[in-house]
């Protein structure tokens, strides 16, 4: 004890040295940093009016954003660029010879002994193989040619069902020049969400990959009409292409691009109405629905994203999240628009320490060293964790000096001002992780906590971009500027779209509050869709037409602050209120508990009979060991410790802290917890393809556990 006391006083007394030198340095070093940044500047633009309300009354207020349309969209109004085969067109010309999507090389798969003595296999990578943007262009000619020699009609729908990769982009682009409708389907699917995806799209041929190819041997039984699977081979491993129902012919990705090669077929422009893709939404409240989305959706969302990015000589994307999704085809689709190289990546290849990397090669971001990357919360909070979980475990000094850092330039961040020489000597280290090259993340999919979002923005160097939006709106509605000094916004409304707020009675949410109008999100604009596919009933029940303009209603609640910036505030579905009159925005709970060490997913639930909440959490086992050393139940397994009532107050006693932290109400934190020793997968059904919560099917699983909270 005394040697930790010791300790503890040369740290705190290190510290307090550094702490005054830091002063000096500020006192000394303020007028150069203060002619040479002009933080009034900075400051100003972060509060400067970015919307305008264009309609008003006692139900509904509607914005519109302020700033004038970018270069690049000018550009496209210009070019007439009104569907992605002629964007794709447009750049081809503009960029031909610049490199457009990378792969990296697998030069083989090899066995690697773990200190643990067991035996993994490793991939052994080399450097990135590029097309250029002609390459891409003429390969995706040929594959769209090669399926209308297979028999594949224009307008009639195709699948692709397969991880990113450029392939998926090479395919998307070949159907979407001979006027095809691309229906995407997440690569996480259980066999019922993919048949769902074929069955209901009538379609007859299926594009997946060599990893996924053999789902089909047992979906084929339940999607009587496919008739042809494309499959994108594999570096290394031939493709085993026998054992599948008869009469479905399995062809390789390189033989329908040959056959294109060799085709006269003409292509079939679309028109700008024209369905582009039919993409499934990952299903958090029920049956996946398609949305259909018109190549003028795509083309508005796209006029969105590049009216935020300024674009350098020098960029690279790294693409990694499921271009499934809306927000990563689109990301990406920006990318091609302006020139920006993309190089792809997987989860088990992105960094140095990823689980497929051999020993002595390095990560994807380390070869690629990309200046672009998009996310979703989910990844950010991990890279956010591992930073505490990497800080943690040095030395007490180390620790002090981290803290100090982090209080220090997140101060001076906060004034306008930036912290070149604090960078320099610890946090662009921590932004090797990347690469070293990483200047903006652009995050959506889900709200990002506050605290995650600063801790990425201070640590990695970067600008934080996050937009708001949805598939049914092409992920376009709102977003983020660089300037945004704000942690908790989704920004203004984007350049295509307006964004309006209508009273919910029921919430106590009107336009009419203070000090900010609340409300249900509607959003209008170019972007939003025509409806879902084959469900006129649930189109007509969210979707309408006013004055020329298309509408849809989010079921979220926002409020718009002074200056313009939406904030998320709850969402319908999520609002519970509890005995005592309280309402509890189970999401937002959930986003902020997410944060705290010991959480790796939870499900906050609330019954309105009762004064409190109740949560079921996915503990994550490192954490969950060390409050287990602490409450002194040393060596015991991971599911007796998720079952012991001793683990589970220590876990309270967590949340009640970070809840605090979070500035949580005390009626919000969960009093009772149960840890779910499984993993919440889509395959168990109980999260979507893209990580969401599905509310109903885990209350459903564990509702004995939920029913034994509330008793104790």
């Amino acid at each position: 004890m005394g040697n930790d006391n010791m300790e503890s006083f040369w740290v705190q007394t290190a510290i307090g040295a550094i702490k005054i030198i830091a002063m000096v340095y500020d006192i000394i070093t303020f007028p150069v940093y203060l002619v040479l940044q002009r933080p009034w500047k900075r400051r100003a633009l972060a509060k400067r009016q970015k919307a305008k309300i264009i309609q008003q009354d006692a139900t509904s207020i509607t914005y519109r954003g302020v700033d004038p349309p970018g270069e690049m969209h000018v550009k496209m109004l210009q070019n007439n660029i009104d569907t992605l085969e002629r964007m794709f067109e447009f750049v081809t010309k503009v960029h031909s010879t610049k490199r457009c999507i990378g792969t990296r090389k697998i030069i083989s798969e090899e066995d690697e002994m773990q200190p643990n003595g067991r035996v993994f296999k490793k991939f052994n990578m080399g450097d990135y193989m590029w097309r250029s943007f002609i390459e891409t262009e003429y390969a995706a000619a040929c594959f769209g040619r090669g399926l209308r020699e297979l028999g594949q009609q224009p307008r009639q729908n195709i699948v692709i069902f397969a991880e990113t990769r450029a392939e998926w982009l090479i395919a998307a682009h070949g159907c979407f020049k001979q006027n095809m409708p691309l229906v995407t389907i997440y690569a996480t699917l259980g066999d019922e969400g993919i048949a769902h995806g074929i069955n209901e799209t009538e379609v007859t041929t299926v594009i997946t990959s060599h990893e996924l190819l053999p789902k089909f041997k047992s979906v084929l039984n339940i999607t009587p009409n496919v008739k042809k699977i494309i499959f994108m081979e594999d570096q290394l491993h031939k493709t085993e292409t026998t054992g599948f129902k008869e009469g479905v012919e399995i062809i390789p990705f390189s033989t329908v691009v040959e056959k294109g090669e060799k085709s006269k077929m003409p292509g079939c422009s679309p028109t700008p109405d024209d369905t582009a893709i039919i993409m499934y939404t990952s299903g958090s409240t029920g049956t996946p629905k398609g949305v259909l989305l018109s190549h003028s959706n795509c083309i508005g969302t796209m006029k969105n994203f590049c009216d935020i990015f300024k674009i350098y000589p020098d960029d690279v994307l790294i693409g990694f999240l499921p271009l499934a999704h809306v927000f990563e085809l689109l990301a990406e689709s920006v990318c091609l628009l302006t020139g920006v190289p993309i190089g792809y990546s997987t989860a088990l290849t992105l960094i140095d320490s990823s689980s497929k990397v051999m020993k002595g090669c390095k990560g994807d971001a380390s070869v690629l060293r990309p200046t672009c990357m998009t996310s979703v919360p989910l990844i950010l909070d991990r890279i956010s964790k591992g930073i505490n979980a990497k800080v943690n475990a040095e030395t007490p000094m180390k620790k002090a000096f981290f803290k100090f850092a982090y209080q220090y330039k997140s101060k001076w961040v906060a004034r306008g001002y930036q912290t070149p020489f604090l960078d320099k000597i610890l946090f662009k280290k921590i932004a090797k992780l990347m690469g070293g090259r990483i200047r903006g993340v652009m995050s959506g999919g889900a709200p990002l906590a506050a605290d995650t979002h600063e801790q990425i923005q201070l640590c990695l160097c970067v600008e934080m971009i996050q937009g708001y939006g949805l598939t049914e709106t092409t992920a376009g509605a709102a977003v983020t500027d660089k300037f945004s000094m704000e942690y908790n916004v989704v920004g203004a409304p984007s350049s295509c779209n307006y964004i309006r707020l209508i009273n919910w009675e029921e919430g106590n949410y009107r336009v009419t509050n203070k000090p900010y109008p609340q409300g249900e999100i509607v959003v209008g604009g170019a972007t939003v869709s025509k409806g879902y596919y084959k469900l006129p009933g649930k189109t007509e029940e969210e979707f309408f037409e006013e004055d020329g303009q298309r509408w849809f209603r989010t079921g979220d609640i926002g409020e718009v602050h002074h200056d313009g910036v939406l904030k998320i505030i709850d969402r319908k579905k999520d609002l519970v209120k509890l005995q005592a009159g309280e309402y509890v925005s189970l999401g937002k709970v959930e986003s902020e508990l997410k944060t705290c060490p010991v959480v790796e997913n939870i499900c906050v639930y609330g019954d309105s009979t009762k004064q409190h909440t109740v949560a079921l959490i996915v503990p994550n086992p490192q954490h969950l060991d060390e409050i287990a050393e602490r409450q002194g139940l040393k060596g015991m397994e991971f599911e007796e410790l998720c079952t012991s009532p001793v683990m589970e107050k220590a876990v309270v006693q967590e949340l009640a802290e970070h809840g605090k932290k979070c500035k949580l109400h005390r009626f919000e934190i969960p009093t009772v917890v149960t840890l779910c020793k499984d993993i919440w997968t889509p395959d168990m059904g109980l999260v979507t393809a893209a990580f969401k919560l599905k509310r109903k099917d885990i209350q459903e699983r564990y509702k004995n556990e939920i029913s034994r909270m509330y008793a104790s």
